[in-house]
């Protein structure tokens, strides 16, 4: 499957069950990317426009850029509130934005879709001089019990999790991508409430779960429910998250 078509069938769960990011990222880049009310943001592989919300809500222009287009579609429906929102058809390695157009590139969950060498000449192309490129991802602690769980039940049942799992991009691929500069990283401390339906549409929402008539999809299911029962407190599950930022500027 291409990954432009990885996230078919899974827009809404995508919405729904998702996590947020923290009101702290943005306060991390008015001091770390010279972010303020007036940056133009491309928010590259932007999916249903989740990264997109606290920029907007910020008060900033955001060109959301996303190739599929159940996702993009997605996205404007949660967006079509936002006046500074703007919805484009396009890749990471190919936006279709202007030249030097963009005060901050960000990409939310979707860097290591890109292929980085073509991404990164985009990026160069479409950003204003000493534009700051982010990096960021809400990433499952693994430190956690239920993250642990969790874990194990992704490496049994899900479909090329190992290939495709963002944990494989680490600091040998940041710094590659960042070179000649030095990217900088933070660190902060996300979660998420979840109530039974939650738990399954969060496992749904992810490009490697199987989907209904799978024959692993009904197995995968049943154990989401034995993970949930074990875990559950007032019949919600706390999901632990790390978010993960990523700031450079490239040359």
């Amino acid at each position: 499957m291409k990954n432009t078509e990885r996230f078919s069938g899974r827009a809404e769960h995508y919405i729904k069950f998702r996590p947020h990011y923290p009101h702290a990222i943005i306060t991390c880049l008015e001091q770390e990317a010279c972010l303020t009310k007036e940056s133009v943001v491309a928010d590259i592989g932007s999916g249903t426009g989740i990264s997109c919300m606290p920029f907007l809500e910020n008060g900033n222009t955001v060109y959301a850029i996303e190739p599929n287009t159940e996702m993009r579609e997605a996205s404007e429906r949660l967006l079509q509130g936002h006046p500074g929102f703007h919805a484009i058809g396009g890749t990471a390695e190919k936006t279709t934005l202007p030249d030097a157009s963009a005060d901050i590139i960000v990409a939310a969950q979707a860097f290591h879709w890109f292929h980085g060498s073509a991404a990164r000449t985009e990026f160069l192309r479409i950003g204003k001089p000493g534009a700051c490129t982010v990096l960021m991802w809400n990433e499952r602690d693994l430190q956690d019990a239920l993250g642990k769980e969790y874990e194990i039940l992704l490496q049994k049942y899900a479909v090329d999790y190992r290939e495709t799992n963002h944990r494989n991009v680490g600091p040998a691929q940041l710094s590659a991508f960042y070179s000649p500069a030095v990217y900088r990283a933070h660190v902060f401390r996300n979660a998420q409430q979840l109530d039974f339906q939650g738990l399954k549409g969060r496992l749904l929402s992810a490009s490697y779960a199987p989907q209904p008539g799978h024959p692993r999809h009904d197995e995968m299911m049943a154990e989401v429910g034995a993970l949930f029962t074990r875990y559950a407190t007032n019949g919600m599950v706390k999901f632990m998250y790390t978010t993960r930022l990523y700031i450079g500027q490239l040359q």
